[in-house]
């Protein structure tokens, strides 16, 4: 991100399994004061439902949603005024399109945005273990200016639950954005024993 945190932040939801750390990182921003605006794939809306039971509008902090074949929505041009994008849980689909610049749905133009303007795209990748393909799609989406953050729990905090755990994730990926979180537990800042 160009100087601190986004005032408009775009999220996108896609197939891959890991909506625990979606609703996660959405409860950590809320309190935030960034406009947050979704888009939800065909994938991501089932996926969502198997995993939490709820549909994409049940989701808490954003405030608009756009079609995932919408391409005249203002998440597809540059001059929209998004500060970052992540894409949580980014499929592995979703990351190889990004990689190649492909535009097959508003999710991937809009991560192609993201880079040509040289904004904050954080891609929380999901998937074990990697294939050759993989690896290389993440360093290619690197190298383009993508930051890949897969949501890897901090044992050190020692989380007790899972959502404990989601919420390390959380607070990572916030970091990645630029983003403050009040009352984020941070490596020394207390005593682990």
């Amino acid at each position: 991100m160009q100087t601190g945190a986004p005032h408009r932040l775009l999220v996108a939801v896609t197939g891959a399994s890991g909506m625990l750390y979606l609703r996660a990182f959405l409860r950590v921003i809320a309190a935030s004061g960034i406009e947050v605006h979704g888009i939800c794939s065909p994938s991501g809306r089932k996926v969502l439902e198997m995993e939490e039971g709820i549909d994409p509008a049940a989701l808490p902090a954003i405030a608009r949603w756009f079609e995932h074949d919408d391409f005249a929505a203002p998440p597809a041009s540059g001059s929209s005024r998004y500060g970052g994008m992540i894409v949580l849980p980014c499929s592995m689909g979703t990351l190889a399109a990004i990689a190649s610049g492909l535009s097959i749905n508003l999710i991937h133009r809009a991560a192609d945005v993201m880079l040509k303007e040289r904004r904050t795209l954080v891609l929380a990748v999901r998937e074990t273990p990697f294939n050759r393909t993989h690896l290389q799609n993440m360093l290619t989406a690197h190298d383009a200016g993508a930051i890949i953050c897969p949501p890897l729990p901090g044992h050190y905090l020692r989380p007790a639950t899972l959502e404990e755990a989601a919420q390390t994730c959380a607070w990572r990926l916030a970091d990645q954005l630029g983003i403050q979180v009040a009352n984020r537990k941070r490596w020394g800042d207390e005593p682990l024993c």
